[in-house]
């Protein structure tokens, strides 16, 4: 849907103007930058929600709200904005999370105007990745998105934020290249030049250079998800990070990567998907698996919690394997829940460590007693983390397993396998969140919690669970709240996907992979989530 007004620049455009406004902004102890942020985050979420609740289509798998503009015309790249199911509920999300977490930030005492000039940059480079429509333009949005991050966990984070920070600019940064030198590469290859993303979905690439470029964009697209065993930097980002940046690191930037794997590399490169299908839900098993045992290991709370984000990622990698429309479905479906489970988690954690001073989980124990709302809450998400039924976790993650075991494009004996050590994962999830709520909240007080007196959530920290704790009820109570947005364009994707499946199975043998037939029953499956 084209509309006159450019919403989605403006979207973006909106926090950024607004960043460059704060050092004129006469406030010395930071009161008036704070609700200068708040109002600014706020002012764009309410903005997006009316944008697409008035313009956008649910019933439309094609790209809306599309702007294109000439930037830099010598080099051909255009400004090229654009939404569909998959990134119109991945910005809503983004401004959600990003406000929440502004609002996190309200004791932030050193460097306020920094610190919410950084969040605001950040706010307009999250929402130009899901809309950006140009390869180099969307390049260029992902590495200003790394630079606020760099900061805001050297600055703001734990005794070994410097190492943490390090490692993460690092990663992410060289990672980054694979997305340059592979869309340089796309734009090239055939006999015209475009960085347009829907262009390049539309040339004829050899299936040598799909696999290659697929390579590629699996590379930097899996140290952001993050994929192991590029996921190293995450518990240590996460370990040092203070509670808004974990809130935004969980609940956005991991959702990049699940993101672009879908934009990118399976509408994209959808014959080399086939090929690497296979290795997708074999590193989702991996992550699955190692995540939830890693994450058992753990003594510190937030290295926990950031373990089990990579074990829950690895949902979303055998979702986008399936092939079907069950599964991508349950794929994004998994990217949103997560972001608010998370986020929501580790904003919890930050309130705890506000009040204890550690996260240390053997220094703590017996702060139910204490803190009995926050223990309450704790308590809520950690049942939407582990999947319990009637909340969002649960869905997505049926979804995922019924759309894989459906998946007519993999063999009876693969699919068993998979689901099977899938299971493991299942298993050791309720263990290890359960665990940790018996050791921060029952027992023996802990030396950080025995002879103090806390202060229970205030109404502030309350407002912030509660905006995250209602949604991820609201889909676990009725799904179609959110898979109605998105439903139309990830039965596209998985159709296009399933379509080169023969293709490819008529040119070599696949371990793993069958020669798909469409499957009566699938349909009726997906109604389970509609």
């Amino acid at each position: 849907m084209v509309t006159s007004f450019p919403w989605l620049t403006t979207l973006i455009v909106l926090p950024l103007a607004a960043s460059l406004l704060i050092p004129l902004i006469p406030d010395k102890q930071g009161k008036t930058v704070r609700w200068y942020g708040l109002g600014v985050g706020l002012a764009d979420l309410v903005l997006s929600i009316y944008a697409f609740w008035k313009h956008y289509d649910f019933q439309n798998p094609d790209f809306q709200l599309t702007e294109s503009y000439s930037w830099i015309p010598q080099l051909g790249i255009n400004w090229s904005l654009a939404v569909d199911g998959i990134s119109m509920p991945l910005v809503v999300l983004a401004a959600l999370v990003t406000t929440l977490s502004m609002l996190a930030g309200w004791k932030v005492t050193n460097k306020p105007r920094l610190f919410y000039f950084l969040l605001l940059v950040m706010y307009s480079a999250q929402i130009g990745v899901f809309c950006a429509q140009d390869m180099i333009q969307f390049f260029l949005l992902w590495e200003v998105e790394l630079v606020p991050v760099y900061i805001l966990i050297a600055i703001w984070g734990g005794p070994k934020r410097l190492y943490a920070a390090t490692k993460f600019i690092l990663y992410t940064a060289l990672a980054s290249i694979f997305i340059l030198v592979s869309a340089l590469a796309m734009a090239f290859y055939g006999d015209y030049f475009t960085f347009n993303m829907q262009e390049l979905g539309l040339k004829d690439y050899s299936l040598t250079f799909e696999l290659l470029t697929y390579a590629g964009f699996l590379i930097a697209f899996g140290v952001k998800l993050p994929i192991f065993p590029l996921h190293t930097w995450l518990p240590d980002a996460h370990g040092e990070a203070s509670a808004p940046v974990s809130m935004i690191l969980a609940g956005v930037l991991l959702k990049m990567g699940g993101y672009a794997l879908i934009r990118m590399n399976m509408e994209m490169l959808p014959h080399a998907h086939v090929y690497f299908a296979p290795v997708l839900a074999i590193l989702g098993i991996v992550n699955i698996i190692y995540g939830a045992l890693a994450s058992f290991a753990q003594r510190n709370l937030k290295r926990r919690m950031a373990y089990s984000s990579i074990s829950h990622m690895g949902f979303v990698l055998l979702g986008i394997a399936s092939f079907t429309e069950l599964g991508m479905s349950g794929a994004v479906l998994q990217m949103v829940s997560h972001g608010l489970i998370a986020a929501a988690l580790f904003f919890l954690a930050g309130v705890t460590y506000d009040r204890t001073h550690t996260l240390n989980m053997d220094d703590m124990g017996g702060l139910a007693k204490k803190m009995p709302s926050t223990f309450a809450l704790f308590t809520i998400c950690s049942m939407a983390s582990l999947a319990l039924p009637g909340m969002s976790g649960f869905v997505g993650e049926l979804a995922i397993f019924l759309g894989f075991t459906t998946s007519d494009a993999y063999t009876s004996t693969f699919k068993i396998v998979i689901v099977l050590l899938s299971a493991v994962g299942l298993i050791v999830t309720p263990i290890y969140l359960l665990s940790m709520l018996r050791e921060m909240f029952y027992g023996k007080e802990g030396k950080a919690v025995e002879k103090e007196v806390f202060l229970d959530a205030n109404p502030r920290e309350l407002f912030i669970t509660a905006s995250l704790v209602l949604p991820i009820v609201a889909i676990g109570l009725y799904p179609k709240l959110i898979t109605q947005t998105y439903d139309v364009k990830t039965v596209q994707v998985a159709q296009n996907a399933r379509n080169a499946v023969p293709v490819i199975a008529q040119q070599i043998a696949m371990p793993g992979l069958a020669a798909p037939q469409i499957s009566a029953s699938q349909p009726e499956l997906l109604g389970l989530i509609k």
